[in-house]
Parts: C-alpha cells; sequence; structure tokens
C-alpha cells in the first residue's frame, strides 16, 4: 500500500474527503518526523513506538573493489511494533 491507497482507505473508514484524510495524514507523518527531529520519542499504545537511534561508526567494504572505508557514526530513526499490532499481524 502507498501514500495514495492509505489516504483513500482513511477517507473511506473515516466517512471523510480525501482531501481532508491527505491533510490528517500529512499532519501525522509531519507531526512525528518533528518529534524525532527534537529527540522525543511518539508512542502510540497497541500500535507502535517511533524513536531515534544512534548506529556506531564503523568499517565497511565497497563490494565492487573490496576496498575498507569508513562509515560514520549516525542517528536513524527506528520503529518497534506494539503489542497489538504483533498479534494482529499473527
Amino acid at each position: 500500500m502507498n501514500k495514495q491507497e492509505l489516504i483513500e482507505q482513511v477517507a473511506i473508514n473515516a466517512g471523510v474527503s480525501k482531501t481532508t484524510a491527505s491533510k490528517a495524514i500529512n499532519g501525522i507523518t509531519d507531526s512525528i518526523t518533528r518529534a524525532l527531529t527534537s529527540g522525543d520519542t511518539v508512542t502510540l499504545i497497541g500500535f507502535g513506538t517511533f524513536a531515534v537511534t544512534e548506529r556506531a561508526a564503523r568499517l565497511g567494504r565497497n563490494p565492487r573493489t573490496g576496498a575498507e572505508l569508513k562509515i560514520a557514526a549516525r542517528k536513524v530513526p527506528s520503529f518497534k511494533a506494539g503489542k497489538a499490532l504483533k498479534d494482529a499481524v499473527n
């Protein structure tokens, strides 16, 4: 499912227009992005938790040449599914 299909499903399930559903989806993603950017976590009970984790610097290899290269430390977004979501999938 892509973003447009998600918007259509939200519009149908909520009984609102696609424009309203689009504004809601964009508002949610923007809010989560801003929270993660500021270092907060976002917890949606039963769905999951969005957080920022840090990856340590490490050595990698160029697959084409085999040459070693340094991969810098970085922050990455992560998602941990909640129990209700895990149960629904299983």
